[in-house]
């Protein structure tokens, strides 16, 4: 009455989920978003993204010029110098998202699964610890 009743181990665990989702993965398919909309629509948030980043991006940098321009009585110095560098914050984003670098300390580029730098799971696999 006292028989040791094993469970699935981890290894099994980590193949069925890996099998899930390979599965998960193709029936989704390559051209179309996680919820199930078409790539049109993608494009059409990935539109909006960018306009998004360089928009935020030259309020924010107005903001401050306004600001200090306004509290050290300096207009219109301090506005044009934080418009150009929103702007080229903007610009920055933009080519991060572009590029693929997404929000990857270092310009990492991000692998395509979305979950890390290029080459990190093999280094923890390695070394047993993350870089960095």
């Amino acid at each position: 009455m006292t028989e040791d009743h094993k469970g699935p181990s981890l290894e099994d665990l980590e193949a069925r989920l890996s099998a899930a989702r390979s599965q998960h993965d193709r029936s989704i398919g390559k051209g179309s978003s996680k919820d199930g909309k078409n790539s049109a629509q993608g494009g059409f948030g990935f539109a909006m993204r960018i306009g998004t980043d360089l928009v935020a991006a030259l309020i924010v940098g107005v903001g401050i010029g306004v600001l200090l321009d306004y509290w050290l009585d300096t207009k219109p110095w301090f506005l044009i110098v934080f418009f150009l560098l929103g702007a080229a914050a903007g610009f920055l984003n933009i080519f991060r998202l572009v590029r693929g670098y997404g929000l990857a300390a270092g310009y990492t580029k991000v692998d395509e699964d979305g979950d890390g730098p290029k080459g990190l799971k093999e280094d923890v696999e390695r070394n047993g610890k993350r870089r960095g």
